[in-house]
């Protein structure tokens, strides 16, 4: 099954000098740590398991380029020493074909009122299914690629 129901989708930005989808791929697998703003928090705490993110790139690059499945539901961070900040564990899924320019996402006016464009600080944010599969499209990827709830 493809996109279960209870499926949601994400999009998590690094600035990939600190962390970027090549260093997911390499790893095979990360714990997605380091927030800690309320909104970004409250939006952690709503992940679950078999999720799926895409992965932007901040600071000069500016754009999406991977996908990523989140393998855990969000936990305490264990290395914080502060119990109100959580985490969760993603690994990487699919490189989208072209990578999605936040340029290319600010001129489609499918995107006019996403979060990608109204809360461009928030570092994990939720992405409706319409505004995932138009980024799908720009990607270079067919609707609902990425996986299977199965992990295929």
């Amino acid at each position: 099954m493809i996109f279960g129901e209870s499926m949601a989708y994400w999009l998590l930005k690094s600035e990939p000098s600190t962390f970027s989808y090549s260093d997911l791929e390499k790893d095979k697998k990360a714990t997605w740590d380091g927030v800690t703003s309320p909104g970004g928090l409250f939006q952690i705490k709503q992940v679950k398991k078999g999720d799926a993110a895409f992965i932007y790139h901040t600071g000069d690059e500016k754009q999406v380029v991977g996908i990523a499945e989140i393998i855990s539901d969000p936990y305490v961070d264990p290395k914080a020493g502060n119990p109100k900040l959580f985490v969760f564990d993603i690994k990487p899924k699919r490189r989208l074909k072209k990578a999605v320019t936040l340029e290319q996402i600010k001129a489609d006016k499918r995107f006019r009122e996403s979060r990608i464009v109204t809360e461009p600080r928030l570092s994990v944010q939720p992405v409706p299914e319409n505004i995932w599969n138009a980024i799908l499209e720009l990607g270079g990827m067919e609707r609902n690629t990425g996986f299977s709830k199965n992990g295929n």
